[in-house]
């Protein structure tokens, strides 16, 4: 698990009694299924059974190893040039004056942060209660869509106003209300950005809070509970496995950025909750813009005369590799370029027990959010279940070079205009003159692509397109997940 902690700063304070339930403490029993499924892998789920006790002992060990590991491989906090701007999911923050300090931050801790979990209801045909040292990238694939369902679903400047209480807290030695109870959280050293409107006035030498927006944030937890990690939770951990087994994986495996690509289009179909949302996923490092049409339009429709307001907005995701064992130089720009579009909805990459949601950058280093810390399970069936620990307030940086090449890019349209608009941009933007690679990392066509079925498509084999290795790089790539991409 060779990664960099997302905060030294939101996760140090971690202890034994934090990580791993009292010794005392029973055992959660696991009934036999209503369904008359009484057997998890081969045996009776009423009877006691001592290789699920090692597995279960085992996943507290990795819980609280992981919580060792990450909460304190980075002791240094992060530090960001003055005379640079810092670039957020398509926001240019120029760093030159403490309201840009506040902007940038505030928008910063309105990411919704998810992570590695402990202790939730067991996962169907495991002994399975966290997805501590596996999940990783099911959990960056969450943050990803979380992204898409804020701009969907919330206003365009909607931030989280208890961000402010986050902030005072880490400008503050005080104690995280997360029922992680990550620890004290020091203060968050040289972040000055964004030359716009600030989020707060001073009015008499007070500051003047701003006003709540009440159906903005019945949205926002609405859309946090979500991503919970019991089974009803539409997009929660239990059924992003489920909607994995078609493509042959189950809980415990690894999960590739283009399976969860995959996963994510199953699981925003199924949901009831968004209707007039559907996820493409591209094909072999190709847009086919006839069949982001087709899923957009309502039945019955060509796709090609107009708008209509039956239009379903769209995420679209393409996964792709940028070089073989390591990213390759020539693309670097070509990331940059697409982090600075508004409708990037981020990038989700890695390797096994290794992923990140990279979220902007600043010169030669990327902005990301680790799901590698384990926290405790949230029930976010009551109604006022705690936020704090689904966002994140300290930023964490990665040099490009340290990019694993294996990743899925996210992109949203709200309605057709904006997806002529977003072909059109992103196509600018792969193509542009600062890019120094002689292919694009992938490319819109007008058309459609084969037709495949879907559990098929998420399984199939790249066509590899042959493309330069990166300098002084020569051979084929040794990671096994390599298999997975179209090679770039």
């Amino acid at each position: 698990m060779n990664s960099i902690s997302p905060s030294s700063a939101q996760y140090l304070g971690a202890n034994p009694e934090q990580t791993l339930p009292p010794v005392g403490r029973k055992a959660r029993s696991h009934a036999p299924r209503a369904d008359g499924n009484h057997f998890l892998n081969g045996e009776e789920s009423g009877q006691s059974s001592e290789p699920d006790e090692v597995d279960r002992l085992k996943a507290k060990f990795m819980s609280a190893w992981n919580n060792v590991k990450y909460g304190w491989t980075v002791k240094t906090k992060t530090h960001f040039s003055k005379t640079s701007p810092l670039i957020l999911l398509g926001r240019s923050y120029p760093l030159h004056h403490e309201e840009g300090l506040e902007r940038f931050r505030m928008d910063f801790v309105s990411l919704i942060w998810l992570t590695y979990r402990r202790e939730f209801q067991q996962l169907e045909g495991s002994v399975l209660t966290t997805d501590c040292g596996w999940g990783c990238m099911l959990r960056s694939g969450q943050m990803l869509l979380a992204q898409g369902l804020l701009v969907h679903l919330l206003p365009p400047e909607w931030t989280w106003l208890d961000a402010l209480q986050l902030m005072d807290v880490e400008m503050e030695p005080q104690r995280t209300r997360s029922p992680a109870r990550a620890g004290p959280l020091p203060a968050l050293q040289q972040v000055f950005t964004v030359q716009s409107e600030p989020r707060r006035r001073e009015r008499g030498g007070k500051r003047e809070e701003p006003t709540r927006d009440p159906h903005a944030e019945q949205l926002h937890r609405k859309l946090v509970s979500w991503f919970g990690d019991h089974p009803l939770a539409p997009f929660g951990v239990h059924r992003l496995v489920e909607c994995g087994k078609s493509s042959g994986k189950k809980a415990g495996d690894w999960y590739g950025p283009s399976i969860v690509a995959h996963i994510i289009r199953k699981a925003v179909a199924k949901a009831c909750e968004l209707s007039k949302l559907t996820v493409y996923v591209a094909q072999d490092c190709t847009v086919y813009k006839g069949d982001v049409l087709k899923q957009c339009e309502p039945a019955g429709r060509d796709g090609l005369s107009g708008p209509s307001t039956d239009w379903k907005s769209v995420i679209i995701l393409v996964p792709v590799r940028l070089g073989g064992e390591t990213l390759n130089p020539i693309y670097t720009e070509c990331v940059k370029d697409i982090l600075r579009l508004d409708c990037c909805l981020g990038i989700i990459g890695g390797k096994p027990k290794h992923s990140l949601y990279f979220v902007g950058y600043q010169d030669d280093h990327l902005l990301y959010l680790d799901p590698h810390y384990c926290q405790s399970v949230v029930d976010v069936t009551k109604d006022n279940f705690p936020l704090e620990s689904f966002h994140c307030n300290a930023p964490r940086k990665l040099p490009f070079s340290r990019m694993d090449p294996s990743c899925t890019i996210g992109f949203y349209a709200k309605n057709k205009k904006d997806f002529e608009s977003l072909c059109c941009e992103v196509m600018g933007a792969l193509t542009s003159s600062s890019s120094k690679e002689k292919y694009p990392i992938f490319t819109f066509v007008e058309g459609h692509g084969q037709v495949y079925g879907q559990d098929e498509l998420s399984t199939l084999p790249p066509a590899h397109t042959a493309l330069p290795p990166a300098p002084g790089k020569l051979g084929k790539p040794k990671s096994a997940s390599a298999d997975d991409f179209v090679f770039l």
